[in-house]
This record gives structure tokens, C-alpha cells and sequence, in this order.
């Protein structure tokens, strides 16, 4: 069983284009495709920039 499905195929290309807005905004050089030569540390700054800024808009859009 894939875990990995995507609820809402579309948004595929959102969430790629925000992270590579994210990964330059903490200063992580992601190109299109394979980025297996990136450190754990740099993955994890992309991810946690990202959650970050999902949870302050949600916050923000039910004040």
C-alpha cells in the first residue's frame, strides 16, 4: 500500500513551486528533479520553513 498518494493530484505542482520558493528563501540551492546530494540539514530547514508558513496562513485565514 502507497502512503505517499496525492489526496489532491493538482496541487502537485503548487507545492513544488513553493518549496523551491522556500528552499531559496533559506538559502538551499534545489534544481528540478533529483536533490539526493542535499544534507538532511538543508532538507529539514525546506520542510519546517514550509509547515511554518502553511500553519501562519491558516492561522491568519480564521482570525
Amino acid at each position: 500500500m502507497n502512503s505517499n498518494k496525492k489526496v489532491v493530484p493538482e496541487a502537485k505542482a503548487a507545492l513544488d513551486k513553493f518549496k523551491m520558493e522556500v528552499a531559496n528563501e533559506v538559502g538551499v540551492n534545489l534544481k528540478e528533479g533529483y536533490n539526493g546530494d542535499i544534507t538532511a540539514k538543508q532538507a529539514g530547514s525546506i520542510g519546517g520553513q514550509m509547515v511554518k508558513k502553511m500553519v501562519e496562513a491558516y492561522e491568519n485565514s480564521i482570525k
